[in-house]
């Protein structure tokens, strides 16, 4: 390999790179999101099969089991259930922001994988996995989300022949090898309706270029193989009966996986024929009595379909207990509110003749009150004048008797003398006498 690969940041396959050193992996991007689409972390997050179901698993094996038993598509998205038709430039399906869906089975556990912090024993565990692809295909999914993209290399040159195949597409049809599917990863940035994290372009010329001195490596007789497969399912799909994804049989599996750490491939035609006829005759077996397995991976999933249907029921049952409740208790304060007001009116109506009422009687006490306080003024005015009017009628009349028993005395004076005394004379008599005892 050259300078120039160093340089870049990819390690040779025979050296291990820096985020491979010791058991814990780095997590490369956003260590809360793994990288993942807005829309899709969005729909996991309030998946209930998340929520409820996956958050009762704890441990990593118990994940294993789940994604064993329930993941039959890699796609980011359940069939149907995202409408993308007529969508064009950045709401295109293929950029993942246009409208949601039901968020897959296989990407809810592929968060959860990443809830867990896998370390490198455990994602090799994944990629390695003999039981079923798909727990290998979400190993390399978690890998190609977290990893560095310098190392993206070096955790995948040793599978890119592997010839191990799945459906990949929600409601089958897409039959893709491991291998292929891994070459996809590197070279390609979308993943049917999403995106992969961008690998920078230094290292991504890179990865084109190590491709290229590394093709795709096709076994003798595999060609033969492929040809009389595609005749099978031709004739599969001109049969009314025909199921909708050929099942993988875990005995073929699991031989297949002992056959390659053993001896390596077959490279003869018949026993790859051998192989097909096998293959067929356990598909015929499956249709007529199907095995333990699958048996218990159907009756979980109608199982978990039924939960999920009486949750979902019980649910929408208390929501539309709650909104009843609820628009009950608005119309009964709006009532409250409506009676309140209307009693508040009808107190205002029955009020208002009562304040009349008390307006008047308030009036008349004080107009009664001010008569009474100025007939009392008057009388008392006329109590003033009629006593100073007696006064002056007894000084008068104290004068005129004074003057009387004088005038009788000046007379009798006057009489004893035989001297005529007139009335100016007593007068005069009387205003000396008066000066006299001023003085």
């Amino acid at each position: 390999m050259s300078n120039s690969n160093v340089g870049c940041g990819l390690q040779p396959s025979g050296n291990k790179p820096p985020g491979k050193q010791g058991n814990v992996l780095p997590l490369w991007g956003n260590e809360k999101t793994m990288n993942l689409n807005p829309m899709i972390l969005t729909n996991i997050l309030s998946s209930p099969y998340f929520k409820v179901q996956l958050y009762e698993l704890k441990t990593y094996h118990e994940v294993v089991d789940e994604i064993y038993f329930k993941v039959i598509h890699v796609e980011p998205w359940e069939k149907g259930s995202r409408k993308t038709a007529g969508q064009t430039g950045m709401c295109g399906g293929v950029r993942g922001v246009g409208t949601g869906g039901i968020v897959s089975t296989a990407f809810c556990l592929l968060y959860k994988l990443f809830t867990l912090k896998l370390t490198r024993k455990q994602v090799m565990g994944l990629i390695t996995h003999t039981d079923s692809p798909y727990i290998r295909a979400l190993g390399f999914m978690y890998i190609r989300y977290t990893q560095p993209p310098t190392d993206l290399w070096d955790w995948y040159v040793d599978f890119l022949d592997d010839e191990e195949d799945l459906d990949v597409k929600a409601g089958g049809g897409c039959i893709m090898t491991i291998g292929v599917m891994l070459r996809s990863f590197l070279t390609k940035l979308e993943w049917f309706s999403t995106l992969f994290p961008r690998i920078p372009v230094p290292v991504q010329k890179q990865i084109d270029q190590l491709i290229k001195t590394k093709p795709r490596q096709i076994k003798e007789g595999k060609e033969e193989t492929e040809e009389i497969e595609r005749h099978t399912e031709r004739r599969r799909s001109r049969s009314p009966k025909r199921s909708s994804s050929p099942k993988r049989s875990p005995r073929k599996s699991r031989s297949r996986s002992r056959h390659r750490e053993g001896h390596g491939w077959s490279t003869t035609f018949d026993k790859e024929l051998e192989r097909e006829r096998e293959r067929q005759r356990a598909e015929r077996e499956s249709k007529d009595k199907p095995n333990s397995r699958s048996a218990e991976r159907g009756l979980d999933r109608k199982r978990s379909r039924s939960r999920e249907r009486h949750r979902s029921r019980s649910r929408s049952h208390e929501r539309k207990f709650d909104r009843r409740d609820k628009e009950k208790e608005n119309e009964r304060s709006r009532r409250r509110e409506r009676d309140y007001e209307k009693g508040s009116e009808r107190d205002r109506d029955a009020e208002k003749p009562r304040e009349h009422e008390r307006s008047k009687e308030k009036k008349s006490k004080s107009e009664e009150r001010r008569h009474k306080d100025e007939k009392d003024d008057r009388k008392h005015r006329d109590d003033k004048k009629d006593a100073k009017r007696e006064r002056r009628h007894s000084r008068t009349a104290i004068l005129l008797y004074s003057l009387r028993i004088y005038m009788h005395r000046v007379y009798m004076e006057a009489a004893e003398l035989n001297v005529h005394v007139s009335v100016r004379c007593v007068m005069n008599r009387l205003k000396t006498r008066a000066t006299s005892r001023h003085i």
